[in-house]
């Protein structure tokens, strides 16, 4: 993965992170894909870049996180598996 998609991800999680609300959290998504979509960047990129935020979000505990940082990262998760599932079933 390029230096560039490392730091969209990077920069990406701590919004997600930092998000006032479950909405914002999904804006903040949609326009990571949108961007992604409009670029017409390389299907497996986006397919790895989805994987490892995934891979990253994972890796947080509800413990070490106040409760809106939970609930966001609880959404994005949620947000970018239905992302991956749909680019799965077109694959199929």
């Amino acid at each position: 993965m390029s230096l560039a998609l490392l730091e969209y991800r990077n920069k990406l999680v701590n919004r997600i992170l930092v998000a006032g609300s479950q909405d914002e959290v999904k804006n903040y998504i949609d326009t990571a894909m949108k961007s992604f979509k409009c670029n017409k960047e390389n299907e497996h990129l986006v397919s790895l870049f989805v994987n490892k935020i995934i891979a990253e979000l994972n890796l947080f505990s509800p413990m070490n996180k106040d409760a809106q940082q939970w609930s966001n990262i609880t959404m994005a998760r949620i947000l970018f598996n239905r992302f991956k599932c749909r680019d799965d079933a077109i694959a199929n």
